[in-house]
C-alpha cells in the first residue's frame, strides 16, 4: 500500500506528467488532491497497471478526489521552451485548476521549477511511494492515451493509437517514409542519423 501523505494534517497535491519522452504530441500533467483517509489497493505507478485497470482508477479517483485537475503544453510549445520545462509548466497549469489550494505539492521526479509560494518536494520515483503521485500518474496517463488516440484517427500511419507518440522503431519508420505533422517535437531526434526528415502534408 502507496503512503497517504509526507506531512500529515496538511492539504497536499501529488503531481506527475505523461508523455516526457515522445516525438509527437503534448505533454499532460496531473494535479490530485486526495482525501487524508483515501484508500485504494490497487492504485499505483501508472506504468505498473494495465490499461483496464488505469481507466477504472481514473474514475475512482475522479470521483473521491478533494480536487484534480490536468494541464496541457503542446508540442509547439515544448519546442519553444523544452521538454523539462514544458514538464513543470504542465504541472503549474495543472495546479492552477485545483478547486482547493493546495498547501504542498508532491512531485515526482527529481527537480521542480517552484509554484507561486507553495512549498514542494520532488520524490524520485514518486509514483511508486504516494498515493496523490499515482493517482495524479493515472490521470495524466489516460488523458494523454485518450489524445494520442484521437491524434492516431487523423494521422494513422504513425501507429499512435500503439506507440502513444514514444519512439518505436514503427514510428521512426513513418516519419521517414511520411515526414512529420503539426504534432511532432521538431527539436527531438525524429530520425535516426542519416535519415532525411519531410514535411508531411
Amino acid at each position: 500500500m502507496l503512503l497517504s501523505y509526507l506531512n500529515k494534517g496538511v492539504v497536499e497535491a501529488g503531481c506527475d506528467e505523461a508523455g516526457r519522452g515522445c516525438l509527437a504530441g503534448a505533454v499532460y500533467a496531473a494535479a490530485v488532491i486526495l482525501p487524508p483517509n483515501f484508500k485504494n489497493e490497487l492504485l499505483n505507478d501508472s506504468k505498473q497497471l494495465s490499461e483496464k485497470q488505469r481507466y477504472a482508477l481514473r474514475e475512482v479517483i475522479e470521483r473521491e478526489a478533494l480536487a484534480w485537475a490536468v494541464g496541457i503544453v503542446s508540442p509547439q510549445e515544448i519546442d519553444e521552451i523544452n521538454i523539462l520545462n514544458a514538464s513543470f509548466l504542465a504541472m503549474h497549469r495543472a495546479v492552477d485548476q485545483l478547486k482547493v489550494r493546495p498547501e504542498h505539492l508532491l512531485i515526482d521526479g527529481n527537480r521542480f521549477k517552484k509554484y507561486q509560494d507553495i512549498p514542494h518536494t520532488t520524490v524520485i520515483k514518486g509514483d511508486g511511494k504516494y498515493l496523490s503521485i499515482a493517482a495524479a500518474s493515472v490521470l495524466a496517463k489516460t488523458y494523454r492515451d485518450d489524445y494520442m488516440a484521437d491524434l492516431h484517427t487523423r494521422f494513422p500511419v504513425y501507429g499512435w493509437d500503439g506507440n502513444k507518440g514514444y519512439p518505436t522503431k514503427k514510428h521512426r519508420e513513418a516519419i521517414a517514409q511520411h515526414g512529420v505533422t503539426p504534432y511532432h517535437r521538431l527539436t527531438f531526434r525524429l530520425l535516426n542519423n542519416n535519415q532525411q526528415l519531410s514535411l508531411a502534408l
